[in-house]
């Protein structure tokens, strides 16, 4: 059985996978639902902001932008094992962390790397436009812009048990970009 979830197409091959599917799609998904923003235009940066992920840590630890500006996040992962950069809702963030405990349930990654041959044959890349997923040393960016209306917005890592050990950071709206 093929499934999508909020941009995550994948074959359901399993009990404990289709019971994940269900929580993730009964949930708020990936900027589904939600107005958080979109993926920035390359040609219309605003300003670049370096990101530094670490054990249980983002380092800002609060991150000030305007409503409407255009980011370059440049994501580093320092720690010793895979982290993920994600923008999103408290609802987001809980369905994001569902799909990845369905991974690591799947074999698809594990605490230090992804094993990308599963995820691709399991259609569960990581694709989606407003979160990075990283093994240890690598570097990479995400350009956003934030929506003029947007709210209550963090950044998290949904690894399993690395949210609930403190690795989301704060994104306080400091006025609206023109």
């Amino acid at each position: 059985m093929v499934c999508s979830i909020s941009g995550f197409r994948f074959i359901a091959s399993g009990v404990g996978l289709l019971a994940a599917a269900g929580a993730a799609v009964a949930s708020p998904g990936h900027g589904e639902g939600a107005n958080i923003g979109q993926t920035g235009d390359i040609s219309h940066i605003d300003r670049e902001i370096e990101v530094e992920l670490g054990e249980m840590y983002f380092d800002p630890g609060i991150f000030d932008v305007e409503k409407g500006e255009t980011v370059r996040f440049v994501i580093r992962n320092v720690g010793r094992v895979v982290h993920e950069f994600a923008i999103g809702t408290d609802d987001m963030h809980d369905t994001h962390a569902n799909e990845f405990r369905a991974m690591m349930k799947g074999g698809m990654m594990t605490t230090r790397r992804l094993d990308h041959d599963k995820m691709r044959s399991q259609g569960m890349m990581h694709t989606d436009r407003n979160a990075r997923l990283l093994e240890p040393g690598e570097t990479t960016e995400l350009i956003w812009t934030f929506s003029s209306d947007a709210e209550d917005i963090l950044i998290a890592c949904s690894v399993p048990g690395h949210r609930a050990g403190g690795m989301e950071a704060k994104i306080v709206f400091t006025g609206d970009h023109s």
